[in-house]
């Protein structure tokens, strides 16, 4: 039996976690012994993960004095160290933005792997410099292998870093399409479903990277010509507020509901018509996946991968409210099919090879 580690900062809600949890468990269920590695042992997918896998507590030091913060993290990795080098056959920083996750996985095998979850030079507004460091930072070179969700993410990567083409390669994140299935089947009581179309966006309330104000501008822009549809928001986040300002300076109260964090978003897809997403960047955006599983056609600015809902599976737009709001009002005047079913399992078997070649 091969043993596997996983390191992370967290695991609370967000796309990063989601991919997380269903790998270790997927890998759990094919004979893998499997530990994470957590900064915080904290989040609530904490609670989804299979008991058979193993969870270790890697708590960094974070005091405002230097010679205090240096030293007890310098004792933190010593007994790392010693605990735990070369003692798995393969290891995975799957939080790329947590230099303690990079650590532990250099530690934890020589058979170590970078996670990349984006595109990094839009992330950093084109600025080449800020990815090098970025990267650097996490000790990249070091790495056996670095792996990308995305395409666009390896491509961009590979711009920067052509001298580490042998060692990258392309893994899209598993998808739990019984268990997305087995949820959406659960009854939520703060809406209900309604006979007008209905949009929804899934995601945290971050306006620099999700842009939900562009939504917020296509249905006032919608409402003005009294077009009857809703949309419902599913999360939270720093801009939350944001969003009920500028939500009630609109008039907007009848027709946009912010629902909130939801540990289970998927009733809300059962609910809805089209799922929407606004982002100006995005990792691999798991909620594709999750929208596919549930048969919901998507609407979505060009963002990584969005050639997968180009292939029959929903619009795509240019990044600004205009563009959303066209394809909006194209949906609710006309719907929209899609005619071929996601098959989930076969999309599995091929990210599963990917991932043996590696281990």
């Amino acid at each position: 039996m091969k043993k596997l580690l996983f390191a992370a900062h967290n695991l609370d809600l967000g796309g990063i976690e989601t991919a997380l949890v269903t790998l270790a468990n997927c890998l759990v269920k094919r004979g893998y012994d499997v530990t994470i590695a957590l900064e915080k042992k904290e989040g609530v997918f904490l609670e989804r993960l299979d008991k058979e896998i193993k969870i270790i507590e890697y708590n960094t030091n974070n005091s405002k004095n230097i010679v205090v913060r240096k030293l007890c993290n310098l004792v933190n990795r010593l007994k790392f160290i010693a605990r735990y080098r070369n003692q798995f056959d393969f290891s995975a920083s799957f939080a790329t933005y947590s230099l303690a996750s990079s650590f532990m996985a250099r530690t934890a095998s020589k058979n170590s792997a970078l996670w990349g979850h984006s595109d990094y030079l839009t992330l950093y507004n084109g600025n080449t410099e800020e990815v090098k460091n970025f990267f650097q930072n996490a000790k990249v070179e070091k790495f056996r292998h670095i792996v990308f969700v995305t395409q666009i993410g390896k491509n961009t990567f590979l711009k920067i870093f052509p001298e580490l083409k042998e060692k990258t390669i392309l893994c899209n994140n598993l998808i739990d399409g019984k268990k997305i299935i087995k949820k959406s089947q659960e009854i939520v009581e703060d809406i209900q479903k309604e006979n007008i179309p209905t949009f929804l966006n899934v995601g945290r309330h971050e306006e620099r990277a999700k842009k939900l104000t562009r939504i917020i501008e296509a249905t006032n822009m919608l409402k003005k010509e009294n077009y009857k549809f809703r949309v419902l928001m599913v999360g939270d986040g720093k801009d939350t507020g944001l969003y009920e300002q500028k939500i009630r300076e609109e008039g907007l109260e009848d027709t946009i509901f912010l629902l909130g964090r939801k540990e289970n978003p998927y009733p809300y897809f059962k609910i809805s018509d089209c799922v929407i997403l606004s982002s100006e960047y995005e990792g691999y955006p798991v909620v594709y996946l999750e929208s596919f599983v549930l048969n919901k056609p998507i609407i979505t600015t060009k963002v990584s991968d969005y050639e997968q809902v180009e292939n029959g599976r929903g619009m795509v737009v240019e990044k600004n409210a205009e563009a959303i709001y066209t394809a909006m009002k194209d949906f609710i005047k006309n719907g929209y099919e899609i005619k071929e079913p996601f098959d989930y399992e076969a999309y599995n078997q091929e990210v599963l090879k990917t991932l043996e070649n590696l281990f």
